[in-house]
């Protein structure tokens, strides 16, 4: 009989007994930040030293560390050990000026997989399952990071990588695969190729576990996805500026993702004035590293937007919990004075049936100021009712507004016209607006 914690002592420990650990590693990171040129002379700025750090409270004396930085000191300028003793470095895929580079040690690797390996576990991955990895390797981290941690609760694992839907779904039948990792959009693209193919997920296939992240995306749509896959879906977050997926997880509770506190100190603050703000109240995400090695940050800007849950999971583990992510602080349109996120939007769109799950949100402006226009497929490959989809198109666009308080133009488009992709993250939002 398996114990329901991957690593009881250290998920089920007491708040007081994780924060005298936090503490302990904070003292020790912030000592170790000094090796890094970046971080004394932001020290030697700020007039403190480490020795001014004497409870988790004085986190907030601590430099805020942003994706900035580490592209204006690309590609080393934060390490905190010499090259030699680093064995990889993951960067990001930023489109323009230089990526962001992050350095792990083979001890940051090993603490990664355990990382990662908790979370499978604590979804009811066991040894005697078989884990499927839909998700790009190299440089992006959620391939590797859910090899190994797959690979460390001891599932034999199938690395598919992304893309190649059609070979995705023979490995599920033919492997017997029971937990698969997916990105949210990915996840429906192979329902809609299954349906395709004549293979009903639950009569055809031994799924059970989905892992999706990556993408933000609405509890419509995780519902959406668990109804058509006939599986339990748990929300991964992940950042490759602190390690990768295994930061933060969902429990069986589906109740808020744990983020384990062991590896990081967490804040919310408003993202304009950088002050905290209470428990339960949406603000941005930053993190400090206590349990790295090679590149430590500290107080890092996620620029995520979400809220701690207040009060206890009943799962028994006392790390905090997240709320699912709201977008990004980066990722807010402001239209007509009003602050949207995708994410407002697609919990509308994935209220009605007769909805697919992809949609493209444009905002352009005109002679008569700016506009949204949102193009999403319909559920269905052909409709041709003139009346019914008039119809519908009005009650999407009441809703719309309800929620957004603008009226957005709703265009109703053929199921597969959006091309999804089976490789990339969903593209969701085109802002034209600075092309006039």
């Amino acid at each position: 009989m398996y114990s329901p914690y991957f690593e009881p002592e250290l998920e089920t420990m007491s708040r007081d007994q994780l924060e005298a650990l936090q503490l302990s590693r904070l003292q020790s990171t912030v000592r170790h930040c000094m090796n890094s040129e970046f971080y004394r002379e932001r020290f030697k700025e700020l007039g403190i030293t480490p020795e001014d750090i004497r409870t988790l409270d004085d986190v907030k004396r601590l430099p805020f560390t942003t994706k900035d930085d580490l592209r204006e000191h690309y590609p080393f300028g934060l390490a905190s050990v010499p090259l030699k003793d680093c064995v990889r470095l993951h960067s990001s895929s930023g489109t323009t000026g230089n990526p962001t580079v992050v350095l792990h040690t083979q001890r940051d690797l090993d603490e990664w997989a355990k990382a990662v390996a908790r979370c499978l576990w604590m979804v009811g991955s066991r040894p005697d399952d078989v884990f499927q990895n839909s998700a790009g390797y190299g440089m992006f981290t959620a391939g590797l990071g859910f090899q190994y941690g797959a690979e460390r609760v001891g599932m034999l694992t199938v690395p598919a990588a992304a893309g190649n839907t059609l070979r995705q779904i023979k490995f599920i039948r033919d492997f017997g695969t029971t937990v698969l990792h997916a990105i949210p959009s990915y996840a429906s693209r192979v329902f809609e190729v299954m349906r395709e193919q004549g293979v009903d997920p639950r009569r055809d296939t031994k799924l059970r576990v989905l892992c999706i992240g990556a993408e933000p995306h609405s509890e419509e749509q995780r519902q959406r996805i668990e109804q058509q896959l006939g599986v339990k879906a748990y929300n991964s977050y992940g950042i490759s500026e602190m390690m990768g997926p295994g930061v933060a997880f969902e429990c069986p509770e589906q109740n808020g993702l744990h983020i384990w506190e062991d590896y990081f100190i967490v804040e919310i603050i408003d993202p304009v004035t950088l002050e905290p703000v209470p428990d339960g109240q949406l603000g941005e995400l930053v993190l400090t590293t206590i349990n790295r090695e090679g590149m430590p940050l500290l107080r890092y800007r996620t620029r995520d937007l979400t809220r701690i849950l207040p009060g206890e999971c009943p799962c028994g583990r006392h790390h905090k919990r997240l709320a699912r992510l709201q977008g990004r602080s980066d990722d807010m349109m402001i239209l007509k004075g009003v602050n949207i996120f995708p994410i407002q939007i697609e919990k509308i769109l994935l209220g009605f049936k007769e909805l697919g799950t992809d949609y493209l949100i444009t905002l352009e402006t005109t002679e008569a100021g700016d506009i949204m226009t949102i193009d999403v497929e319909l559920a269905r490959l052909e409709t041709d009712d003139y009346t019914e989809l008039q119809g519908l198109t009005r009650e999407i666009t009441r809703q719309l507004k309800d929620e957004i308080l603008i009226t957005p133009k709703v265009r109703l488009v053929q199921k597969g016209s959006l091309g999804a992709s089976d490789e990339k993250k969903a593209v969701r939002v085109k802002d034209l607006r600075k092309l006039f």
